[in-house]
Protein backbone atom coordinates (compact mmCIF):
# COMPACT_ATOMS: atom_id res chain seq x y z
CA UNK A 1 0.00 0.00 0.00
CA UNK A 2 2.83 2.25 -0.15
CA UNK A 3 4.77 4.11 -3.03
CA UNK A 4 8.24 3.24 -4.03
CA UNK A 5 8.74 6.68 -4.70
CA UNK A 6 8.73 7.86 -1.23
CA UNK A 7 10.92 6.29 1.72
CA UNK A 8 9.13 5.18 4.77
CA UNK A 9 9.60 6.81 7.87
CA UNK A 10 11.42 5.66 10.73
CA UNK A 11 8.15 4.27 12.92
CA UNK A 12 8.18 3.54 16.88
CA UNK A 13 5.38 1.32 18.54
CA UNK A 14 4.89 0.98 22.44
CA UNK A 15 5.09 -1.98 23.53
CA UNK A 16 1.59 -2.56 25.23
CA UNK A 17 -0.18 -1.80 21.58
CA UNK A 18 1.88 -4.20 19.85
CA UNK A 19 0.21 -7.63 20.36
CA UNK A 20 -3.87 -6.06 19.72
CA UNK A 21 -1.89 -4.50 16.74
CA UNK A 22 -0.43 -8.31 15.32
CA UNK A 23 -3.78 -9.94 15.87
CA UNK A 24 -5.47 -7.22 13.89
CA UNK A 25 -2.98 -7.16 11.25
CA UNK A 26 -3.13 -11.09 11.02
CA UNK A 27 -7.12 -11.61 11.59
CA UNK A 28 -8.28 -8.71 9.04
CA UNK A 29 -10.06 -10.86 5.69
CA UNK A 30 -11.60 -9.80 2.96
CA UNK A 31 -11.80 -6.27 2.19
CA UNK A 32 -9.51 -5.62 5.05
CA UNK A 33 -7.03 -7.78 3.63
CA UNK A 34 -4.93 -5.61 2.17
CA UNK A 35 -4.91 -3.37 4.80
CA UNK A 36 -3.68 -5.90 7.27
CA UNK A 37 -0.96 -6.82 5.26
CA UNK A 38 -0.07 -3.42 4.81
CA UNK A 39 -0.48 -2.58 8.78
CA UNK A 40 1.92 -6.08 9.22
CA UNK A 41 4.44 -4.66 7.21
CA UNK A 42 4.68 -1.25 9.68
CA UNK A 43 4.62 -3.56 12.92
CA UNK A 44 7.93 -6.03 11.26
CA UNK A 45 9.52 -2.36 10.36
CA UNK A 46 9.16 -0.70 13.67
CA UNK A 47 11.64 0.12 16.52
CA UNK A 48 9.16 -1.05 19.72
CA UNK A 49 9.14 0.93 23.13
CA UNK A 50 8.76 -0.09 26.68
CA UNK A 51 6.10 2.16 28.66
CA UNK A 52 2.68 2.52 28.87
CA UNK A 53 2.56 6.73 27.66
CA UNK A 54 3.25 7.18 24.57
CA UNK A 55 6.09 9.43 23.79
CA UNK A 56 5.97 13.19 22.83
CA UNK A 57 4.94 14.09 19.47
CA UNK A 58 4.44 10.08 18.98
CA UNK A 59 1.07 8.80 16.80
CA UNK A 60 -0.02 6.01 18.96
CA UNK A 61 -3.51 4.45 19.46
CA UNK A 62 -6.18 6.58 21.49
CA UNK A 63 -3.90 10.07 20.43
CA UNK A 64 -5.22 13.47 18.80
CA UNK A 65 -3.62 13.76 15.50
CA UNK A 66 -3.34 16.56 13.48
CA UNK A 67 -2.16 16.02 9.81
CA UNK A 68 -1.96 17.76 6.72
CA UNK A 69 -3.11 15.69 3.22
CA UNK A 70 0.07 16.69 0.99
CA UNK A 71 -2.18 16.36 -2.18
CA UNK A 72 -4.94 18.60 -0.80
CA UNK A 73 -3.51 20.84 1.38
CA UNK A 74 -6.25 19.71 4.62
CA UNK A 75 -5.81 19.47 7.46
CA UNK A 76 -7.46 17.35 9.84
CA UNK A 77 -7.36 16.24 13.27
CA UNK A 78 -8.71 12.69 14.56
CA UNK A 79 -8.40 10.53 17.00
CA UNK A 80 -6.51 7.28 16.16
CA UNK A 81 -8.30 3.97 17.69
CA UNK A 82 -8.86 0.37 17.70
CA UNK A 83 -11.68 -0.71 15.23
CA UNK A 84 -14.47 -1.19 18.15
CA UNK A 85 -14.14 2.35 18.63
CA UNK A 86 -14.09 3.83 15.57
CA UNK A 87 -16.34 6.39 14.72
CA UNK A 88 -16.17 8.82 11.73
CA UNK A 89 -18.61 11.32 13.08
CA UNK A 90 -16.93 11.50 15.79
CA UNK A 91 -13.06 11.75 13.99
CA UNK A 92 -12.06 8.46 15.62
CA UNK A 93 -10.32 6.62 13.15
CA UNK A 94 -9.18 2.84 12.91
CA UNK A 95 -6.19 1.96 12.98
CA UNK A 96 -7.03 -1.14 10.68
CA UNK A 97 -8.27 1.71 7.29
CA UNK A 98 -5.56 2.88 5.11
CA UNK A 99 -5.16 6.34 6.88
CA UNK A 100 -4.74 4.52 10.28
CA UNK A 101 -2.06 2.31 9.81
CA UNK A 102 -0.11 4.65 8.06
CA UNK A 103 -0.60 7.29 10.85
CA UNK A 104 0.19 5.09 13.51
CA UNK A 105 3.67 5.21 14.66
CA UNK A 106 4.69 8.54 13.00
CA UNK A 107 6.28 11.20 14.98
CA UNK A 108 5.61 14.91 14.48
CA UNK A 109 6.95 16.20 11.03
CA UNK A 110 7.44 12.82 9.52
CA UNK A 111 5.57 12.31 5.97
CA UNK A 112 4.34 9.63 4.55
CA UNK A 113 3.32 7.91 1.52
CA UNK A 114 0.13 5.19 0.98
CA UNK A 115 -2.46 4.00 -1.15
CA UNK A 116 -5.82 4.41 -0.69
CA UNK A 117 -7.99 0.57 -1.19
CA UNK A 118 -8.84 2.20 -4.51
CA UNK A 119 -5.10 2.12 -5.59
CA UNK A 120 -5.03 6.04 -5.34
CA UNK A 121 -1.36 7.53 -3.84
CA UNK A 122 -2.06 9.68 -0.75
CA UNK A 123 0.77 11.53 1.08
CA UNK A 124 0.05 12.93 4.76
CA UNK A 125 2.60 14.76 7.15
CA UNK A 126 1.94 14.34 11.17
CA UNK A 127 1.59 18.50 12.47
CA UNK A 128 0.55 17.72 15.96
CA UNK A 129 0.19 14.71 18.13
CA UNK A 130 -1.67 15.48 21.39
CA UNK A 131 -2.75 12.28 24.62
CA UNK A 132 -6.25 11.53 24.55
CA UNK A 133 -8.48 13.77 25.97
Amino acid sequence: MTSPQMELPPITLMRNDLDKLVRLANAAEGRFAQIGEFLAREIDRAKVVEGSEPQPGLVAMGTRVTFRDNVTGQERTITLVYPEEADLAQNRISVLTPIGAALIGLFVGHSIEWRTVEGETRSLTILAVEPAA
